[in-house]
């Protein structure tokens, strides 16, 4: 093979390893979530079941050296799942798996010795 070729196969090689991280990556986000779904109703769900199985499915719209369309699918799953946290909380409704919520700015906190 000539140089040029090589080189070819190089960048190939680099951005299918720089696709199969980020695709990882969003998927380890998207599943850190999950202890939030009880609070999140039935979309909430579909949304991330729906995710996980579209990147776990063998058949996808683009090859699957090319993991783009994944990290599209587990980004949308993300963007969505991340609206209906931030929906509930303006709501005032305490998610599972949430720490208890901070208090009130106007509150003074003693300290314990």
């Amino acid at each position: 093979m000539s140089r040029q070729a090589w080189v070819l196969v190089v960048i190939g090689s680099i951005l299918a390893l720089a696709t199969l991280v980020g695709a990882v990556v969003l998927a380890v986000r998207v599943v850190r979530t999950r202890r939030l779904l009880t609070g999140l109703g039935a979309g909430g769900k579909v949304a991330f079941y729906g995710a996980l199985i579209y990147t776990i499915f063998p058949v996808d719209v683009l090859p699957d050296p090319i993991y783009l369309d994944d990290m599209g699918v587990l980004a949308a799953a993300l963007i969505y799942l991340t609206r209906l946290v931030h929906q509930r909380r303006a709501a005032g409704r305490q998610l599972p798996g949430q720490p208890d919520a901070p208090p009130d700015r106007g509150q003074v906190r003693r300290r314990v010795p």
